[in-house]
């Protein structure tokens, strides 16, 4: 069973080709965490806490802008829309106490 010279030769390029895809897009890396559990639950434990820290920050600002604003708002003494808000912001006070 020999092999052309030439057949080789493409096969080996083929093979240098395959391995530069799998480094660039890091699949051995990928594939060792996949096969080990542990790590691959950790890694998650770990994304799942940011996740939920990062949305716990992040609707906290949104929150504090939004209660500043209708503050705002309801210094500008615009009747109808003042007093609604004047009640919500009344009853968020009256909840935080």
């Amino acid at each position: 069973m020999f092999i052309r010279k030439s057949k080789l030769e493409k096969l080996m390029k083929n093979i240098d080709n395959l391995n530069n895809i799998l480094t660039k897009n890091n699949l051995i890396d990928l594939s060792e965490i996949l096969g080990n559990r542990k790590e691959l639950l950790i890694r998650n434990l770990l994304s799942g806490m940011a996740k939920g820290i990062g949305i716990g920050i992040g609707f906290s600002i949104l929150t504090a802008v939004l209660f500043i604003i209708l503050r705002k708002i309801v210094s500008l003494n615009i009747p109808i829309i003042g007093e609604y808000i004047t009640d919500i912001v009344e009853i968020v006070e009256n909840n935080r106490r």
